[in-house]
């Protein structure tokens, strides 16, 4: 009798207590397929005569070493049953551990659980069977019940391998889809829909972080406060689907003036726009003129404009350096402002505002309708 293991030995105690009749009932939903390799067709016969009353085993026969390989390669069985010693081609002895191991170098048999029969039952020659990748150990002729018991035990555990390997993979798949989905809802709420630039929403949250980077490290912050001149005359002329088509292209302008990781473009609120930037006052109000200028180059036809006959921006800008304690409010109301003195002075400009202590709160202006 060959050795096995103690989980193996409880399923054939079970199953031998239930008598042959309950063997193939109890496998439920799977369906075994067994391939034997083995150059004495008699011994097949023998076998082919165990399995013939099992309606649920599929049992194939091949009597050449040369051809074990392919064939299970083809048939993809659920269980191997490999003859240790066999003959080759020109009639020399070939050992069968040589099958075993090129079974587990197929990417389509590594993994099928293969039952090493031989008519010896030497301990030297299992043990070499089990390190070149044997599941089992039969010395011939098994009885019909210990056969049927391994043959089920084998392929049930190779079966729900399988099944484990597909679920983890569709799981797998599953968690990819998820995270895209996920990234795909973070850019859409991140991204505001009409523009392409920032959404509001993430311009709080990135600014957040800036400004108290800003602080820790003592360096200069602007923001920058951009709005389309007389806007609402666009819209009047010319519709507001082309209004939209207009805060596009003038939001794109806006993103190719913007090309540092610490600076943002978002759209603040109907035809305004607000921009963060790592930079001192100076910076920003570069900054704010390449948009200015950006804007006006795209040659958006604006017949209802007071300024040009394209469309234009008016820019606000504000900076500061916070120190500890610093609220990032006054400055926006601060570019605010700005925004609302390049208004006043004419449009199609930039104002820019130092401010120098960012811990009090103004008023935010009403700029309606200018």
């Amino acid at each position: 009798m060959s050795e096995a293991s103690p989980e193996l030995l409880a399923y054939i105690m079970n199953e031998s207590s239930s008598g042959m009749a309950a063997l193939a009932p109890s496998l439920g939903q799977y369906h075994i397929t067994v391939l034997l390799v083995d150059d004495q067709p008699s011994f097949g016969e023998v076998i082919r005569y165990l399995l013939a009353d099992q309606p649920d085993i599929n049992f194939h026969y091949c009597a050449k070493a040369v051809d074990a390989l392919q064939t299970a390669e083809q048939i993809k069985p659920t269980v191997i049953l490999q003859d240790l010693v066999m003959t080759g081609v020109d009639g020399s002895t070939l050992d069968g551990l040589t099958l075993i191991s090129a079974y587990r170098t197929s990417a389509v048999t590594k993994d099928i659980p293969i039952i090493v029969l031989s008519a010896t039952d030497t301990p030297v020659v299992k043990g070499t069977a089990f390190e070149v990748g044997a599941n089992d150990y039969l010395v011939k002729l098994p009885s019909n019940i210990e056969l049927l018991a391994r043959l089920r035990y084998h392929s049930r555990a190779y079966l729900n391998q399988i099944e484990r390997d597909e679920a983890h993979q569709a799981l797998r798949v599953s968690q990819q889809l998820l995270v895209e989905k996920n990234i795909e809802l973070e850019r859409l709420t991140n991204v505001d829909g009409l523009t392409g630039v920032s959404s509001r929403r993430y311009f709080n949250e990135f600014t957040n972080v800036q400004w108290r980077q800003a602080i820790r490290e003592r360096q200069p912050f602007a923001i920058l406060m951009v709005d389309i001149d007389d806007f609402k005359s666009y819209n009047d002329t010319y519709g507001h689907l082309v209004g939209d088509e207009s805060l596009r292209r003038v939001a794109e302008a806006l993103k190719i003036c913007c090309r540092r990781p610490t600076d943002l473009v978002a759209r603040f609120g109907g035809e305004e726009f607000v921009v963060c930037l790592g930079s001192a006052l100076d910076g920003a109000k570069v900054v704010g003129e390449h948009m200015r200028r950006a804007v006006q180059d795209a040659g958006i036809a604006h017949t209802g404009s007071t300024v040009a006959d394209t469309v234009t921006v008016s820019v606000g800008c504000a900076s500061t350096s916070p120190g500890r304690g610093a609220l990032l409010l006054p400055l926006i109301e601060a570019a605010d402002i700005a925004l609302y003195d390049a208004k006043h002075s004419g449009k199609n400009r930039v104002v820019a505002k130092e401010v120098v202590d960012p811990t009090f709160v103004v008023r935010r202006i009403n700029r309606q309708g200018i």
